[in-house]
């Protein structure tokens, strides 16, 4: 299998985003090679971005806030987890690591994905905003100078992920899978889940 490069993972994330019922319900997809964990990775973003929306409510009763807090958290895990499933799977593509003389990048490339993924929903969001017929004209200004930025920075990064997969083809470069390790998920190292249990 063919390394992605960035147009095909920015081309994945926005037809996931053009099909919006898919992108925030559903199962998510069950990751096995890369491109399955590439979109495990935005599914899991994009339920998080519409949790978090929801989680700002004030009309709603307590309980479906907590509802949602619950569900970032859950959907926040599978996003991490995602994450180390991607660099695994570009590291089982990549040659082996060379020596300690090569470049250790300290953001991974699934990290990189991973903003990437973000970044897609912040433009398509953004782009919602620049359309709007209820805002006033400072509004639209703003989202469009707002979208501008964030489509340069997305560029940028995806610039930045091709040049790091090429040095690790080339043996200039190389990064490691970094274990989050999430410690507020998990009932044996949270002292609020274990301490109750007492």
């Amino acid at each position: 299998m063919n390394l992605p490069r960035s147009t095909e993972i920015l081309d994945l994330h926005d037809r996931a985003l053009a099909q919006a019922d898919r992108s925030t319900t559903g199962d998510i997809p069950q990751a096995g090679d890369v491109w399955s964990c590439i979109a495990r990775n935005h599914h899991c973003n994009c339920r998080l971005w519409a949790e978090e929306d929801q989680a700002r409510r004030r009309d709603v009763p307590d309980a479906a806030i907590a509802a949602n807090k619950r569900a970032i958290d859950g959907y926040n895990q599978q996003r991490n987890d995602a994450i180390e499933k991607i660099d695994e799977s570009l590291l089982a593509l990549l040659p082996a690591e060379g020596g300690s003389g090569v470049r250790l990048n300290s953001e991974t490339a699934g990290a990189m994905v991973d903003r990437l993924s973000i970044l897609a929903l912040k433009v398509f969001h953004m782009r919602i905003q620049t359309e709007r017929t209820d805002a006033d004209k400072a509004h639209l200004e703003t989202s469009r100078a707002r979208l501008a930025r964030l489509s340069e920075q997305r560029r940028d990064l995806g610039g930045v992920f091709d040049a790091l997969l090429a040095d690790c083809l080339a043996g200039r470069a190389r990064f490691k899978v970094y274990r989050q390790f999430k410690m507020y998920n998990d009932p044996a190292f949270n002292p609020y889940l274990y301490g109750a249990k007492r």
